[in-house]
């Protein structure tokens, strides 16, 4: 899939952007619109339901590395982020402690970067009581950018680094965020490249390898990555570098990092004095 094609597509036409998408899937699945809208309902319903039951919550992680970082923003009044951004950021980092510690969650688009894009549909019902039906509509605009990501370049941090993850992450919530609010596709494309760029060469560095550090705390940043981006469309900003160039040059980034930076844990912060000991120490507990 091309964003191109997409955008073209809704110029020529008045069709809503959403349904052009789900066309566009039928023409190349086969499937039938309704069910894809479907199926699209129900990862909603879950990502809504588990940010309800999860949103400060304290967590049991595998390490023990995360898991009381929620209930810690929880409990803090807000100095610098808006009631949006504060609820968003909260609702990430719940995601992903409950991700760290084996609860359900859905892989958006993969379960590292889980916490993003959520955060932006909670806080769009939380703060400004989104209807369900709206929140489908923009999470389907979410799953073309996504979809866009992966079958031009990848959503895998071992192939692409966490670029490639909490990037996309970053770029489907913003593009997400700006349709609930213009329905402009263009400016959906615009918002999704300005995020995605601001992530380029992010590198996957799990300490030990497990997706708790510094992984968790990525969601919360990228979620307000998105929202900047998502208000610099809205306002007219556009990106320099269309969606789809910048996806391949995010590929092109990833294929260049090194196989320490793609998520084996030996390289970046997954390498430093601090991280290694807490390595050591974990397993010593395990034996």
């Amino acid at each position: 899939m091309i964003f191109k094609h997409l955008l073209d597509m809704w110029k020529e036409t008045n069709i809503p952007f959403e349904e052009i998408i789900l066309t566009e899937e039928m023409v190349e699945t086969g499937m039938d619109p309704t069910i894809i809208k479907n199926n699209m309902k129900k990862l909603v319903e879950v990502m809504l339901t588990e940010a309800e039951k999860n949103y400060g919550k304290k967590h049991e992680s595998l390490t023990g590395l995360t898991g009381n970082n929620a209930p810690k923003l929880l409990n803090h009044k807000p100095k610098l982020l808006s009631d949006f951004n504060y609820v968003a950021t909260i609702t990430a980092i719940s995601t992903a402690e409950n991700n760290a510690a084996m609860g359900r969650i859905v892989a958006c688009p993969t379960a590292g970067a889980c916490g993003v894009v959520p955060a932006i549909l909670y806080a769009l019902k939380k703060v400004y009581n989104a209807s369900f039906e709206d929140l489908v509509s923009s999470f389907i605009i979410a799953g073309a950018i996504g979809n866009v990501v992966a079958k031009k370049a990848t959503i895998s941090g071992a192939a692409g680094g966490c670029q490639a993850e909490i990037g996309t992450a970053a770029a489907m919530a913003s593009a997400a965020l700006t349709y609930y609010f213009s329905k402009d596709a263009e400016k959906c494309g615009n918002a999704a490249s300005l995020a995605l760029k601001s992530l380029m060469g992010l590198v996957c560095d799990p300490v030990g390898g497990f997706v708790e550090v510094p992984c968790v705390k990525r969601n919360a940043s990228a979620a307000n990555v998105a929202i900047t981006t998502a208000e610099m469309a809205l306002a007219g900003i556009e990106s320099v570098i269309p969606f789809d160039e910048v996806v391949d040059a995010m590929y092109r980034v990833g294929k260049m990092m090194h196989e320490d930076l793609r998520e084996t844990g030996n390289g970046g912060i997954a390498a430093t004095p601090t991280a290694r000991k807490l390595v050591e120490d974990i397993k010593k507990s395990w034996k």
